[in-house]
């Protein structure tokens, strides 16, 4: 669609701009406050980052729109109101002839400039992800999975993602808050299924959804498990080494940078188990800083008595799931689901 390509491009190069900006760059990045708060008070403290969003614990409901039997596994689709301003549809894929309560999976659909894909992804896979979709893996392991629409993306792609953020700034709100808001109460959603074991549930995503894994592990404690695929960024060293533009607008969050880390928000999942898979060559995420979570998360995780829960794979490849991750990424969610 024109109007997709032409946002795009201005995307690009707003975002390029603001990289290689000297008034941006050179200006003093503040350091987050080093605090002894503990951890609820620094989730409180996250999330009122994210701007003005809908009540937290406003309901939530859904319309069960269709039922069919795909690769396996039974798959329906679902209006679901989760934010009150616009519905939300999802997939949500489960095992034939399973019964009783079965552990559930977040599948967080990526970006990749194709915000017509959206959910699709789940069932269909992407080019940088390995041939078998996650709804077929992951329901193949007996596990119940949901994947929704984020804003601007999937049949939610009415705006282009840079009109959406200027609209999102007169409005007091933030993109990426608006995406975190939905990812929580499509939690609350899946959680009151009956087919759903509340006390075992993980997230996993590429990219874009790698980026909401870790938000979504760090801000809900209900998470227990969670996988990133390709999207563990160090914020300040993006910042030295002048990549913004590597990334989409929708991820920048005013203020996050007074008060908090990349490792800091990450350090919100321990000691719950937790999966990074990384390209040492993807330019998204730049080694160096990486270096900086793992060495930070390590440590953290080992002070809480659970070292192993802290995991990190390597491979020297580009911005990509390997065969080897997709292993290490389902054996991971098999031994702690």
């Amino acid at each position: 669609m024109e109007r997709t390509k032409i946002a795009r491009r201005e995307l690009l190069a707003f975002a390029g701009a603001l990289s290689l900006s000297p008034v941006a760059m050179n200006a003093q990045t503040p350091s987050p406050v080093r605090t002894a708060a503990g951890p609820d008070v620094r989730r409180a403290e996250l999330y009122g980052l994210l701007g003005d969003l809908p009540d937290r614990h406003r309901p939530v409901s859904g319309r069960l729109r269709s039922e069919t039997v795909r690769d396996g596994y039974i798959l329906e689709t679902w209006d679901l109101d989760l934010n009150g301003m616009e519905t939300v549809p999802a997939y949500v894929a489960r095992p034939r002839n399973a019964s009783g309560r079965r552990p559930a999976v977040v599948f967080n659909h990526s970006h990749g400039g194709g915000y017509g894909i959206g959910r699709t992804e789940f069932i269909d896979g992407r080019e940088y992800l390995q041939p078998e979709p996650y709804a077929r893996a992951l329901t193949d392991r007996g596990y119940v999975a949901l994947c929704i629409d984020h804003w601007i993306f999937g049949e939610r792609s009415h705006t282009s993602e840079l009109d959406m953020v200027k609209a999102c700034l007169w409005r007091g709100q933030v993109l990426w808050g608006l995406m975190v808001y939905d990812s929580l109460k499509a939690v609350d959603w899946l959680v009151a299924r009956d087919d759903v074991d509340p006390a075992r549930l993980a997230t996993i995503g590429m990219s874009m959804g790698s980026s909401m894994a870790q938000w979504l592990g760090a801000l809900d404690q209900r998470i227990g498990t969670v996988v990133d695929i390709c999207c563990l960024v160090d914020y300040h060293t993006l910042l030295e080494q002048r990549e913004l533009g590597r990334h989409g607008i929708y991820y920048y969050v005013p203020s996050l940078l007074r008060h908090f880390t990349a490792a800091q928000i990450n350090a919100l999942i321990a000691p719950r188990p937790h999966l990074s898979i990384v390209g040492n060559l993807d330019r998204l995420t730049p080694r160096e800083g990486v270096d900086i979570i793992d060495r930070e998360l390590t440590r953290i995780y080992t002070e809480l008595g659970q070292p192993d829960h802290w995991q990190i794979r390597r491979y020297d490849v580009e911005h990509q799931e390997t065969p080897e991750a997709r292993v290490e990424a389902l054996a991971f969610l098999e031994r702690h689901l």
